[in-house]
Parts: structure tokens; sequence; C-alpha cells
């Protein structure tokens, strides 16, 4: 082999080894790359890849000539970081038992998003926002220090973790302006039990309930177990007290904000504002008999209370379904005063199917629509009340009729005044007053007891009944008048 030759021949060895060399150095940064993807931070991302929030709804942002959402980097302390890899999870955080809340960053709110470079999200809230600049923007009166009780200081922070959030970028069509977007689980907070407010709106006042509907559903057995007790004061005052079980359990269920994940409040709402309608329809249907009856020449001539009690329940209860329809029609069609913030909570939705957000709660038009008949018959009795005790003041002689529809008349004055202050209450419980509120804890309470007093303990026939059945176990009479003819007899009760 010539001189050449084995040049050549080392030339081309040298060649091929440099080139294995860099393979295999291009191969080993390949696997780091892979290595380093594999490993990135998870970010979570509420829409889509393609998508943003528009006004709280997923949409693609091709549509609105707006970019994608490029998440920025900080440390804890607030320093830039750029991270080379990461990668998007995208949907809605599972929060389990605890609500979900949005948080929208849009450089003006109290409310600042940092992305942490770990994947975690930093949510810092401000107090030194001027008022003045986020009062006429609904979309800024949110803010999680609303949920949770913090000490009014100038700054506050949560670190959400990993799968307990989604973020996105945002943007308002109506003042065009875009910022960012998450959803958060608002954290477990360990609670103070020496604060008063966390004793009376979540330890007191459920047990105030349930005492509550305890004392409502006693006094709706006894008047229905009872046969001389089952006439149509007695099915009426049964009714009112079944109304007023319904409206205590929804409110039961509205005090436990925490599992608004699993509840409608809008249901609860709807409920409640129902069943207190229904119970002043009912007084004052009640109102109405008694004035009907004592107006009439002759009481004798009567409908039998069964025919009486069908009549009063089909005028009540269509005419709360009316009121119901017109105030859910209102507040979907026409409550344009109501923060748009809580409506967008419950429209979020897109191909990831981002619905329930929030629950939304009845607004102020609807709420008028349903204490406003509340108000016109609270003026209807008080005419039934007046007209009456004249009537009942010209009557000389009494007959056992006229003495049970006196005793009607006194049972529905006292259950008018009760029900009538405790709604006052509920009215003023709703202005920003922690006293008010805690007034109207104690009030409810109250209302249950006094109800139970009046329609139990200070009625002498009732107590003579319970203990002819319970205490001697004795047959109760089966007559429609056997306890006002006893009484009238010179009975002991």
């Amino acid at each position: 082999m010539g001189r050449l030759d084995r040049m050549y021949l080392l030339f081309v060895a040298v060649l091929l080894s440099t080139q294995l060399y860099t393979n295999a150095e291009v191969s080993d940064t390949d696997l780091n790359d892979l290595s380093e993807q594999q490993n990135s931070v998870q970010i979570n991302k509420c829409c889509e890849e393609n998508e943003i929030a528009v006004d709280s709804v997923c949409r693609l942002a091709e549509r609105y000539n707006e970019s994608l959402w490029v998440p920025q980097f900080k440390t804890e302390d607030g320093t830039d970081v750029k991270l080379k890899y990461f990668r998007f999870i995208h949907g809605v955080p599972n929060c389990e038992t605890t609500q979900l809340r949005p948080i929208f960053d849009l450089g003006k709110s109290e409310d600042e998003l940092n992305l942490l470079s770990d994947g975690r999200l930093k949510h810092l809230i401000h107090h030194h926002i001027n008022a003045d600049v986020i009062k006429n923007d609904p979309l800024m009166t949110f803010s999680l220090h609303d949920v949770i009780s913090m000490p009014d200081e100038k700054e506050q922070s949560y670190i959400h973790d990993k799968n307990k959030y989604c973020m996105d970028k945002i943007l308002i069509t109506s003042t065009n302006s875009t910022g960012q977007y998450a959803l958060v689980c608002v954290p477990e907070v360990k609670r103070n039990w020496k604060d008063t407010s966390f004793l009376m709106k979540k330890i007191i006042n459920p047990i105030f309930h349930a005492i509550a509907m305890i004392l409502y559903l006693t006094i709706a057995i006894i008047y229905f177990v009872l046969p001389t007790l089952r006439d149509l004061a007695g099915n009426i005052i049964t009714t009112i007290n079944l109304c007023l079980i319904v409206s205590q359990a929804a409110d039961f269920v509205r005090i436990f904000t925490e599992l608004s994940n699993h509840v409608s409040f809008m249901v609860t709402d709807i409920i409640l504002y129902i069943s207190l309608l229904g119970a002043f329809f009912w007084l004052n249907s009640f109102g109405f008999y008694i004035w009907k009856t004592f107006k009439s020449r002759n009481v004798f001539l009567r409908v039998t209370d069964v025919r009486k009690y069908c009549y009063y329940s089909s005028v009540v209860w269509s005419s709360v379904a009316v009121m119901a329809a017109m105030a859910i029609c209102a507040h979907f069609l026409l409550d344009t005063g109501t923060n748009p913030n809580r409506k967008m909570r419950t429209q979020f939705s897109s191909s990831i199917l981002i619905d329930d957000v929030e629950q939304e709660t009845i607004g102020w038009l609807g709420i008028a629509i349903f204490f406003t008949p509340v108000a016109f018959t609270i003026i209807f009795n008080i005419f039934f009340y007046i007209t009456t005790l004249k009537v009942i003041k010209r009557i000389n002689i009494y007959g056992r009729i006229h003495y049970k529809l006196k005793g009607c008349f006194d049972l529905f004055l006292q259950l008018f005044l009760i029900m009538t202050l405790s709604w006052l209450f509920l009215l003023l419980s709703w202005l920003n007053f922690d006293g008010l509120l805690y007034a109207y804890i104690v009030v409810n309470l109250l209302q249950a007891i006094l109800i139970f007093y009046t329609c139990v303990v200070r009625q002498s026939h009732v107590t003579f009944l319970l203990r002819k059945s319970c205490c001697y176990a004795q047959p109760v009479p089966t007559g429609e008048w056997g306890d006002e003819m006893t009484h009238m007899n010179g009975g002991n009760y």
C-alpha cells in the first residue's frame, strides 16, 4: 500500500470518529431535552389550547384577534423567572367540598395573580386600592377577601397548590381590556371559635334553625292529628307551619356556603322565598276567612271546611305560582341591575364544560317581586283586623260559632304580629351591619317559640285535648265543636 493510500485511510478514520462523537453528543442533548420536557412545570389552563376566556366564556382567540395566553413566572418574592419548558393541563380544578371562586387580575383590582416557578399560583390581595377606581366596575367588586375573614392589613397573600386552580387570559368586551383570570379553590381557613361572627353565623344560626323546625313540625303534627282541630282554621295553621318549615330548611342550606359546589343557591333562594310567600298568603286567607264569616249575616249557612280549604288552596297556590314565575322571569330577563360578575360565573362554559363555577343567587328585582305581595298582604291583614274588630264590638251575644271565631281572630292577630316583625327583621338583616344579622338570627328563633306558644300553649282547648289524649289516654271528641262546647259547659282545662 502506498504512502498516499495510508494517508487517505487515516483521514477517513479521523472523519468517521468525529462524526460518531458528534452524533453521540447530539443524542445525549436530545435525551436531556426530552427528560426536561417530561419533568416540565405543570400549569392548569381553564380553556383549551387555542381558546381564551371572553367575558368568562371560553372562546377561540382568533375570533377576537387576541393572542393566546403566555404564562409569566415569578418567584415568591416577585422576581421574574424564565422557564424553558412547561405544559398545560386543561380543565377546572376539583375542589371537592370547598368553593370554586373566580379572581380577576386586570391591573386595577385589589387582586394580583402570580404564577410561581414550581407551578403554584400566588394570589396577592392589596387593600390600598382606591375605591373610586373600582366602584363603577362591577367586575372588580369581588375578591377572595369577601369569602375568607382576614385582618385589614395592607396586603394578604394565598398560595394555591397544583390542581387547585386554573388560569387563563381574559378579555372584557365591554371595556375592551385584557388581563388574567383564575378559578381557585377557596383555601380552608382555621376557624376562630372565639370570633363572634363565626359563632353566630355558623354555630348558633343552624342550631336555632333546627330548633325552629322542630317547633313548627310539632305544631303541624298537633293540629293534623287531633280530630277537633282539623277544621278550616286548623288546616290553615298546619299549612302555615309547613311553609315555615320549608323556609327554615332552605335557609339552613344557605348557611353552609363551603358546600356550594353541590348545592344550587338559586334553587334554595327560590324555595325560601316561595315558602315565605306561601306562609303570608295563607295567613292572609286566614284573616279573610274570619273577616268574611263575621261579616256574613248567617254564620250557620256555610260551605263545608273541606271544600273551603280546597278553594283557598287553589287560590293561594296559584297566586304563589304566578308570583314565583314572574320573579324568576324578571331575574333572568330583566334584572339588569344585578352584578354581572355573579351571572358570569354560572354561564362559564366551553368544550371543557365549565358550568356551576359559582352559584348564582336571585337578584334584587326577583326579591322585590317576591316580597312586594308580602307587603300587600300585611296591608290587607290590617284592614281585616280593623273591620273585624268593629264587627266584634257590635256583637252582644256570642254563640258557639262566634266564640270559636273570636278565638281564631285572636290567634290570627298574634300570628300576624309575630310573622310581620320577623319579616321586617329579615329585611333589615340584608343591610351591611352584623348587628342586624345577629338580631334576625335571634328573632328567627323567637318567632318559632312565640308561634308555638300562641298556637299550642296559649290555646286552652288545645292543651286540654293534648292532656285528654296523651295523659289520660281518653278518646278526644270527634265533633267539630267538641272542645268549644266543653269549655262553654264549664269544663276544666
